[in-house]
């Protein structure tokens, strides 16, 4: 039996600009699109109909997971409501950032992790889900025991990404070791000695870990065509590095070299939607509304805040001159889903799933009212 939904009276963001019309959704995937037609249907009133967002690392999960020390909640009820946030803030497709590899810095075990993914899988069969979830490696290079978190995901056909990264002090994001200093040792509550102790082992193991994991990491991913990414770029030698391993996406570079560097040689710009909404990353590298402005985003990420990603796209295509509301959106759908090969989806386009969300904007922040998932209402 076919099941066939009409939107009518739309402002629909299409990949290259906005029409207003009516949209034919028939058995999961768009079938029509008719500009300045008066179709009958469900009436959007105006509103703004965009692809659904695709989101390829959000930490977010794992605050559901264990929301404070030493507390861990139910995996499966976790999971759920990290769903629902997601799917309630526009995103139909998300890459959970699962951490592989652990430090001094970490609550959660590698168990807990597997138990996360476990959770995760198991949704998806059980269709318990709003959202088309996947899975996101966050490889801590330089821990001890990363090589041995990543082999618990070779039987893992939702793995779509995985990111290299390499949080000790002197690397990438805290070449500046007073900016690593007013982090951790708060974080950590740690004396300066033990601070001094701290990082000097923290360092050991980068010198010790770091390349070999990234080239056994790098290989496995070739073989396994899953995408790589890179993280916290600073140099162009940083860049240099990625694409000789086959990285793709340039997540968060930390200085405006690395993200030219990265755009140039043809990577994915991957930055936060948090630092674009703040005007500044909260760790003091450089600005991603910036490089937005300056041609050298690609991608957003909403990172910690689920929903600021349909409002810095929002917030770019209505603010940030050379920036339109298509591009905007393309940075938080279309860009994204093809940065991992996820081609069905992300434009609004004949052929294409239907994944939809309608949005009205009231004093400049948008306001999901619907979200579609292949064309069944999910939020």
């Amino acid at each position: 039996m076919t099941a066939e939904t009409a939107l009518s009276n739309a402002r629909i963001v299409l990949a290259n600009e906005i029409v207003e019309g009516s949209l034919v959704l028939r058995d999961g995937f768009i079938a029509g699109i008719d500009a300045g037609g008066s179709r009958s249907g469900e009436d959007m009133g105006g509103d703004y109909v965009i692809p659904g967002l695709v989101e390829l690392h959000t930490d977010h999960l794992e605050g559901h997971y264990a929301p404070r020390p030493k507390v861990r909640w139910n995996p499966i009820a976790a999971v759920l409501a990290h769903d629902a946030q997601v799917a309630t803030a526009g995103i139909t497709t998300v890459l959970d950032a699962l951490r592989v590899g652990m430090d001094e810095d970490a609550d959660l075990t590698l168990a807990d992790i597997r138990k996360l993914a476990d959770a995760i899988e198991d949704s998806v069969a059980q269709d318990r889900l709003r959202a088309d979830h996947f899975l996101h490696l966050r490889c801590e290079v330089s821990a001890p025991d990363c090589l041995q978190a990543f082999a618990d995901f070779d039987r893992d056909d939702r793995v779509k990404l995985a990111s290299l990264m390499d949080h000790a002090p002197g690397q990438r994001q805290f070449v500046n070791l007073e900016t690593y200093a007013y982090y951790y040792q708060r974080k950590l509550k740690l004396t300066d000695r033990d601070f001094k102790l701290f990082c000097e082992k923290r360092m050991a193991e980068s010198a010790r870990y770091s390349a070999p994991n990234r080239a056994v990491i790098a290989a496995a991913c070739r073989e396994r065509g899953i995408v790589l990414a890179s993280h916290d770029d600073a140099t162009s030698g940083h860049v240099d590095e990625a694409i000789e391993q086959g990285v793709r996406v340039a997540e968060f570079p930390t200085t405006e070299e690395a993200a030219r560097a990265s755009k140039a040689a043809g990577l994915g710009v991957l930055m936060g939607a948090p630092n674009v909404m703040r005007g500044a990353s909260h760790s003091g590298n450089v600005s991603a509304r910036a490089l937005a402005g300056d041609g050298l985003l690609d991608i957003l990420s909403s990172d910690y805040i689920p929903f600021s990603l349909i409002q810095s796209a929002f917030f770019l295509g209505d603010m940030v001159e050379g920036i339109s509301l298509p591009q905007a959106v393309a940075m938080v759908s279309k860009n994204p889903a093809e940065a991992v090969g996820l081609t069905d989806r992300g434009v609004i386009e004949q052929g294409r799933r239907a994944d939809l969300v309608r949005v009205r904007v009231d004093d400049h922040v948008p306001v999901v009212r619907t979200v579609w998932r292949q064309g069944r209402r999910v939020a």
